[in-house]
């Protein structure tokens, strides 16, 4: 453990919940006959009936059971339940390889700037140079900081930029005249990648990971042949270790006509200090919403960047944003492109977050976030390794990765214990990934969570593998102490309720 640091000492200190939590009901079990939220003068003008504008086609009789509630009971109701969510700006998400970390509200401003928010997606050229230079300088500055020739800004997320990787990459491959057939994916790389490449139309073969974790060249050379397009690669890996042999891989791929395609979720530990683009890769997709500001979770919102090399630079999406001059325009004329592949030019508001991240950090601020991650992750684990299974102990990147033997020798479960961390006031680390991980336990403080929070984890961590020992029955019942408790998750996918009934209480 390091040292001047107990976590197991931080005692009362947990931030688990305490006092009023109140309760609500949904807004349709709140509404009353004839009330209104709002009061509106007459507006001096002759009622417009809806059938009038709007085809019949298109209109609904009636909204049945469409709730009528006051001002101040909208407004408790919408309080009450925001006072039960948690969020970025409640506390931690350690969740691994997902990166949700706090992100700064000067950045929320700038993507609110009046001529960004209420920017029509089909102005002319003329009236969206702002913009336009925006998308430019953003696409320049990940180029620089990833190492790649070209960066589309089109995808709308990170699987959807893996996608769109995949399509440049068979199309490469087809105008040398054959698509190839097979995509090499490592076992710990993430779970979209095969997804990804089945819908590009490839066959993905598992590559097993080494004894250390990582990719053995020797393994990658006996499975490459001249039907293998790419190898998917994500670096730093799931298990939070870095491919160190990246280069042997990429040089294997590379003699026998393959490409490199990496993974960019993980860039959070690694941007400003070294770029796949060095490291051997043709492609790299970028997490903006993971990596470069804008929090994410709950489906969105996203946006999925893709760097490429030179050689793939004629397969971009279309539409390219080009200078001429000290102008900026959208550029269609590219005829080997895989065409759109989102409407009009991807997630906008995403974008603005992204610059005004990376303007503000700078070069040496990119790097400092990378290295405070690396050590929070590191810190983690040196801390937890004296009473949690660590299957690989070594340096780690972003996040360390665990496993359940401690729990599984005193009868309890992974899940067991990410519903007891909700009653210490954490929401719960990544569980049961990596698969190449038994019954894993996956932690990410990301670097923007100080020493105090992380030893606040650490101590809760070991304080219920303490309860595990002495009161099992405390985590087999978890949580206790959250608005809602142990749920059925199978009969909640199942039979789903969204009404609320006293009986329910």
């Amino acid at each position: 453990m390091p040292k001047n640091s107990d976590p197991s000492n931080t005692g009362s200190r947990f931030p688990g919940s305490r006092g009023l939590v109140m309760r609500e009901p949904t807004v349709f079990d709140r509404s009353t006959a004839g009330r209104i939220g709002c009061s509106l003068r007459d507006p001096g003008v002759p009622p417009v009936e809806p059938s009038s504008v709007i085809p019949a086609e298109l209109l609904r009789e009636g909204l049945e059971g469409f709730p009528e509630v006051s001002e101040a009971e909208a407004v408790r109701h919408f309080i009450r339940l925001s006072q039960w969510n948690y969020g970025v700006d409640t506390g931690p998400y350690p969740l691994g390889s997902c990166t949700m970390k706090y992100n700064p509200k000067i950045n929320e401003w700038a993507a609110l700037l009046e001529g960004f928010k209420d920017l029509h997606p089909m102005a002319p050229e003329e009236l969206i140079q702002g913009a336009l230079q925006l998308m430019f300088d953003l696409a320049g500055l990940l180029e620089e900081i990833s190492g790649m020739d070209r960066v589309t800004l089109q995808p709308a997320a990170g699987a959807h930029g893996e996608l769109t990787g995949m399509l440049m990459i068979r199309a490469y491959h087809a105008s040398h005249g054959n698509p190839r057939s097979k995509v090499l994916i490592p076992d710990t790389a993430h779970g979209t990648n095969p997804a990804s490449c089945s819908l590009a139309n490839y066959r993905a073969v598992q590559i097993k990971s080494g004894p250390d974790g990582l990719i053995d060249p020797a393994e990658v050379d006996r499975l490459m042949d001249e039907e293998v397009a790419a190898i998917m690669v994500t670096n730093p890996n799931t298990l939070g270790l870095f491919e160190s042999r990246i280069q042997q891989v990429a040089e294997i791929v590379h003699s026998r006509g393959g490409l490199v395609y990496c993974d960019g979720a993980n860039l959070n530990a690694i941007m400003g200090i070294t770029r796949p683009g060095d490291f051997g890769a043709d492609v790299l997709h970028f997490n903006l919403h993971k990596t470069f500001s804008t929090p994410h979770g709950g489906g969105g919102p996203g946006s999925g960047p893709v760097g490429v090399t030179k050689a793939l630079e004629p397969f971009l999406p279309v539409p390219i944003v080009v200078k001429d001059g000290d102008r900026y325009r959208l550029d269609l004329d590219q005829p080997d492109s895989i065409g759109k592949v989102r409407s009009f030019y991807g997630n906008f508001g995403v974008m603005v977050r992204a610059y005004a991240y990376i303007r503000e950090l700078g070069a040496k601020g990119i790097k400092h976030a990378s290295q405070m991650a690396v050590l929070n992750a590191n810190y983690i684990k040196e801390c937890l390794k004296e009473h949690f299974h660590l299957p690989y102990d070594a340096p780690c990147m972003h996040e360390c990765v665990f496993s359940e033997k401690e729990l599984a020798d005193l009868g309890v479960k992974t899940m067991d214990l990410a519903k007891r961390l909700m009653d210490y006031g954490f929401h719960p680390p990544t569980v049961y990934f990596p698969l190449v991980v038994k019954v894993a336990i996956m932690i990410e403080p990301t670097e923007t969570e100080s020493k105090h929070d992380v030893d606040q984890f650490c101590g809760a961590m070991i304080a219920i593998l303490k309860e595990a020992e002495q009161n099992p029955e405390l985590l087999t019942g978890a949580p206790h102490k959250t608005r809602v408790g142990r749920l059925d998750e199978v009969k909640a996918v199942k039979d789903l309720k969204v009404r609320w009934t006293p009986e329910d209480d």
